[in-house]
């Protein structure tokens, strides 16, 4: 017999309870004989590597973020404050750690607390009961990151499950600005005032923000996943005009499919998507510069995952869109085909997409239109990457060819509503996210 759906709420209820037995059940097994368990052991950001755990198995990325930028009006940070991030998890399994990046930073960026738990419901600042676990860094139970780079937590031995939401909080107790955040996390993060890093009942974090600061990675420990894909683009990768706090971004909609289709490779969805970003050129201003470009973030957003085997590239829109505005389609290609190579250089595969259609949007015009017919005819003939995804015949109105369909279409001509989103992630083959790095350019 055929069965309502659980409404949202109930089934969340009912995710965090079962998260709470296994919590439970795994620490028992753990722990094991001699009252002492181990976990996989911490390593460098710069190796990425696999660590020797207790258990068969591999880090994967669970959770990323690309950092967008320097935080207007942070110079002084956060001091005195908690920041707890919430994050949806993508990856089952018995340990997780952390990215910390201070990238943006004009100075060193003291934690003096920091912890990582499972949230209690969806988007709730509370923790699920006995998943509260504090980080340690080296070792240590506090850590000062310098300015202009990130590091790594030791891992933690906590149970989590993809599709359940992380909190990890972050607490620094003097001033640090400007804080690196990622400006359009389409979800809802709290703050505190105080070290509230291990308060489970969430009752301090009275201040709602839409940004993720300073956190840009959680890695899990799993015996299922077995691999990442990067979701490298711009706002539309990230998720622009979606309906906040449900995950309908496209790279989270495939990876729901990637967890349930029979016969998907069971990789996790990493997403590196920034609000107007482009290949070719970064925001203007002084190193580091805020919405790197494509060519310079690559190898820290791309390459530097966890787990990282294939990625699906999604930029050129913001080259032609944004001033000043690339009218060569051949610069376009000829960016792509860097990108392409540094990640065959690497063993991934890369999977590329058309450039979505803007007909319609605020300033663009005709010319620009031709330049993106022209990239999209290369990126069809299979000349850049080792697989394509049309997402601009996915979108397009096919009356009206240069513009969204109407259906599909968020409001400003540009970025597609939850609807567009679903149908991008549901016209990629699955297929194709498997094998080598084949083309030949």
């Amino acid at each position: 017999m055929n069965r309502p759906p659980l409404p949202r709420s109930t089934a969340y209820a009912v995710l965090a309870a079962l998260a709470a037995v296994v919590i439970l059940v795994s620490t028992a097994i753990f722990v094991g004989v001699g009252g002492r368990g181990r976990t996989p052991a911490a390593e460098p950001h710069e190796a990425h590597g696999t660590a020797a755990p207790a258990a068969s198995g591999e880090w994967v990325g669970a959770w990323s973020t690309a950092p967008s930028g320097a935080e207007p009006n942070t110079l002084r940070g956060f001091p005195g404050m908690s920041i707890r991030n919430v994050v949806h998890n993508g990856v089952t399994g018995t340990a997780a750690r952390i990215q910390l990046s201070n990238l943006y930073g004009a100075q060193p960026l003291p934690v003096a607390h920091a912890s990582l738990a499972l949230a209690a419901a969806h988007g709730s600042p509370a923790a699920v009961p006995g998943s509260m676990r504090r980080l340690s860094f080296g070792g240590q139970p506090t850590a000062t990151i310098p300015a202009g780079r990130s590091l790594l937590s030791d891992p933690v031995q906590l149970a989590v499950t993809a599709g359940a939401d992380l909190l990890v909080t972050t607490f620094s107790p003097a001033p640090s600005g400007p804080a690196t955040y990622q400006n359009q996390s389409r979800q809802t993060s709290y703050l505190a005032r105080g070290d509230r890093a291990e308060d489970t009942q969430g009752a301090g974090y009275t201040t709602k923000v839409q940004s993720w600061r300073y956190l840009t990675g959680v890695d899990v420990w799993s015996q299922e996943t077995r691999g990442a894909v990067v979701a490298f683009g711009d706002s539309i990768t990230a998720g622009y005009n979606s309906t906040p706090g449900t995950n309908h971004r496209w790279p989270d909609l495939l990876a729901t499919r990637l967890r349930t289709e029979p016969g998907a490779p069971r990789y996790s969805v990493l997403n590196e998507g920034i609000s107007g970003n482009r290949i070719l050129l970064s925001n203007a201003g002084p190193p580091p510069a805020n919405n790197a470009s494509g060519l310079e973030r690559f190898d820290r957003d791309v390459l530097g995952r966890t787990g990282a085997r294939v990625v699906i590239m999604a930029l050129g829109v913001n080259d032609i869109l944004r001033t000043p505005q690339q009218r060569d389609p051949a610069r376009i290609v000829a960016g792509l085909r860097q990108l392409v190579e540094r990640a065959h250089a690497r063993g991934l595969r890369v999977v590329g997409a058309t450039i979505t259609p803007f007909g319609g949007h605020k300033g663009a015009v005709d010319l620009q239109e031709v330049t993106r017919q022209r990239v999209n005819e290369v990126i069809r003939s299979g000349q850049v990457f080792d697989a394509v995804v049309d997402f601009d015949r996915v979108l397009r109105d096919p009356v009206s060819p240069e513009s969204l369909l109407p259906a599909y279409d968020s409001g400003d001509h540009l970025h597609p509503n939850d609807a567009g989103y679903q149908a991008m992630a549901d016209s990629i083959d699955v297929e194709v996210l498997k094998g080598e790095a084949v083309t030949a350019l």
